[in-house]
């Protein structure tokens, strides 16, 4: 089968994709990039910092000095650029996708199944009549109380007890509204940080999302359910709302919880 990643440039979704790729290593896949969600300009300076640990640090410190050194039996997580030489095509980044050159270069790829993780541009028409089987989104918050962007901060921030993944259906332009194919929970553990809880997603998340390809690989036709009501859809936290999750005593990240994915990635 084959198989067209839509993912973010960033930490999390790299992990995502080393967790699906034991899924994925049987089908022709190929992966597109966004370089990030929404617009990064004029957010507060904690979403700032939040950023550097989820994509700069990684994408210009960590992973390249990962891709230049030696390969080893002992080696960690991969890069985007080592989990690339297993894909049928080079990773590229994608500024547009619904239409131009991005929507020519989406569609020269010939996805039989899309699946999303974290992509930062929303998928119209043109894009979701393409591939057969749809397309599946692995959404990192439970809906649909929770759609839109940063749905574990939301969480943590409303108190609730646990947090956890939505895989759906992207079936038209609406953000997170689809069909739902399953849910994972994880209690929530507020001496941790936001970027842990995130993180700690996605190995359950994408054992859901590489159980339901098995299953369409197989030819099982997966529907889905609709989602009961409209819920609540959030975009980037302001100030106000990220000084509220300080005074809770919550994080957004600590040193501890990105030294301790750097070291998985080093092995």
């Amino acid at each position: 089968m084959k198989i067209t990643v839509l993912a973010n440039r960033d930490l999390p979704a790299c992990l995502a994709l080393n967790y699906l790729w034991s899924h994925l290593k049987e089908h022709d896949v190929t992966v597109f990039l966004s370089s990030h969600v929404g617009k990064p300009q004029g957010r507060p300076a904690a979403l700032e910092h939040l950023a550097f640990f989820e994509q700069t640090l990684c994408n210009e410190l960590l992973f390249p000095a990962l891709d230049s050194a030696s390969s080893s039996a002992d080696a960690g997580l991969m890069t985007f650029n080592q989990l690339a030489s297993h894909c049928v095509k080079p990773m590229r980044l994608l500024s547009r996708i619904n239409e131009g050159e991005g929507l020519a270069l989406f569609s020269s790829s010939e996805p039989d199944l899309v699946i999303s993780i974290r992509f930062g541009l929303i998928l119209r028409e043109p894009v979701l009549a393409i591939p057969p089987a749809g397309v599946l989104n692995l959404h990192s918050g439970l809906l649909p109380d929770y759609k839109g962007v940063m749905a574990t901060f939301r969480a943590m921030l409303n108190g609730d007890n646990e947090i956890g993944t939505t895989l759906h259906f992207i079936d038209d332009a609406g953000i997170d509204t689809g069909r739902v194919v399953g849910m994972t929970r994880l209690p929530v553990d507020r001496s941790h940080s936001y970027f842990w809880h995130v993180l700690g997603l996605y190995e359950q998340g994408c054992e859901l999302l590489g159980q339901t390809i098995t299953r369409i690989a197989s030819g099982e036709a997966i529907a889905g359910t609709a989602q009961a009501s409209t819920g609540n859809y959030y975009s980037f936290p302001d100030a106000h709302e990220l000084r509220a999750f300080s005074e809770q005593g919550l994080q957004l990240w600590s040193p501890a919880d990105v030294v301790a994915i750097g070291r998985r990635f080093l092995g």
